[in-house]
């Protein structure tokens, strides 16, 4: 235990910070064994907040209720959340995360690119990349429900991205988008203001359903417990 803090300050010398705003816990192996050592890093303010990620709800209300011990508690979860992966909704994860104001990020929103419309059963993505082996396939299914995205997002002169972040948006969760140019930026910027109608959620929500195709990763564990 001794050694814990010494690595810690080695970790702020390379990051040229003395505290960490945001400190994220990725992955639920031995998923209590890390939060006694969390709390006093909470207690001093070198860390600030703590996210966890790709956890269920049973490992987030454990650590949340070993935190609580010492008047601590999770801030943020961060789990694989989109149209097509909708588990953390379905386990009841974003549901707590309301209830005990946890800030919910959802990353894979775009399903790396089979949600934005750029690719369909005409224009696959591009043959050799792990992109293509999980999505190439299933691109027949999730035709109708990209045409709906294109028609909704129309109206107020959205692209299907767009539709896609603020569907999670408008469910209560913060979309994580990879980006590498500006105009990518200014895309999620500009989802944030658009507004789907109860119909238009309830339109993509069933056609997301109806196309059958989970996509789950494999470094993820079921989100029930």
């Amino acid at each position: 235990m001794p050694q814990r803090p010494i690595r810690w300050t080695q970790s702020c010398e390379r990051l040229g910070a003395d505290h960490i705003d945001l400190y994220w816990v990725h992955n639920p192996t031995d998923v209590n064994r890390w939060t006694e050592y969390l709390v006093p890093l909470l207690q001093s303010s070198r860390i600030r907040r703590v996210g966890v990620s790709n956890h269920n709800l049973e490992q987030i209300k454990l650590v949340n209720a070993t935190l609580a011990q010492s008047g601590q508690a999770i801030s943020a979860v961060q789990n694989h959340y989109s149209l097509l992966y909708r588990s953390s909704e379905q386990a009841g994860i974003l549901d707590y995360c309301k209830a005990n104001g946890i800030t919910f990020f959802a990353y894979l929103v775009l399903e790396q690119g089979a949600l934005t419309g750029r690719y369909s059963v005409a224009h696959p993505l591009p043959e050799g990349s792990g992109r293509a082996a999980t999505y190439n396939a299933v691109l027949p299914q999730l035709e109708a429900l990209t045409r709906a995205m294109h028609e909704i997002g129309q109206r107020s002169g959205a692209s299907v991205a767009q539709v896609a972040m603020a569907w999670a948006i408008a469910k209560g969760t913060v979309p994580i988008i990879g980006v590498t140019k500006v105009a990518q930026v200014q895309e999620a910027a500009a989802a944030a203001q658009l507004v789907l109608t109860a119909q238009d959620m309830q339109r993509i929500e069933a056609l997301a359903a109806q196309a059958g195709v989970d996509t789950r990763g494999a470094w993820e564990r079921p989100m029930h417990a």
